[in-house]
């Protein structure tokens, strides 16, 4: 009798059995949420980030100028995203009060701003990085720590205006002192002629002096 052929590679006792999957990474959460006094007016986005066992690992807040809530909301979802793909964070899901923003990312609305389209592309592009991404509609009650963040970020700066330091106080009064400055007018705006550092929204008193042309 022939010798029996060897069986093909990788057969045998359990060469017909699948091979065993890999258990799924444990996913962390990111509560965001954004924010604007005025809409648009100042703003800024509050993000609390737990590990798997629900412990905080990250609390991120930031002022992000002037801009309306829903810039707002996805400029937190991409500092979520970042931080997450930064720690080596293979599965993740995000918790957001804002039903626009949630119903955009999962292609359930169209997104028509031209504001929001550069955000969204990058938001989606960071987030199909992970092993597993989700991002769920909650309530306002449900997303507290995230909303403080954000409220926190634009009252630390005096309302959402990051504070001049050009603009030194008498120790005696309080009040600002005057600087003089040039500036020229064009077409109905007084363009300063330097760099003053004034944060938008800042109301300034102007005295005219009218120079001669250079």
């Amino acid at each position: 009798m022939p010798p029996r052929p060897p069986p093909p590679r990788g057969k045998g006792l359990f060469g017909d059995a699948a091979a065993e999957p890999k258990p799924a990474a444990a996913a962390y959460r990111a509560n965001i949420d954004g924010g604007s006094r005025g809409n648009p007016g100042p703003a800024s986005y509050g993000v609390v980030i737990r590990d798997p066992r629900g412990e905080i690992v990250a609390k991120l807040k930031k002022y992000i100028g002037r801009m309306t809530n829903n810039v707002a909301e996805y400029y937190g979802l991409i500092a979520a995203l970042d931080y997450a793909q930064a720690k080596g964070v293979r599965a993740l899901r995000v918790e957001s009060d804002s039903e626009l923003l949630v119903k955009q990312m999962r292609g359930r609305y169209k997104v028509k701003s031209e504001d929001l389209q550069p955000l969204f592309e990058r938001a989606k592009k960071m987030s199909q990085s992970f092993d597993s991404f989700r991002i769920e509609h909650v309530y306002r009650e449900q997303n507290r720590e995230a909303d403080a963040l954000a409220n926190e970020a634009l009252d630390e700066t005096s309302g959402g205006a990051p504070k001049s330091p050009s603009a030194p106080k008498s120790e005696s009064s309080g009040k600002s002192e005057p600087r003089r400055v040039r500036a020229r007018y064009q077409s109905g705006v007084l363009y300063p002629l330097e760099d003053v550092n004034i944060p938008d929204g800042t109301v300034l008193e102007v005295s005219l002096h009218f120079l001669p042309k250079p």
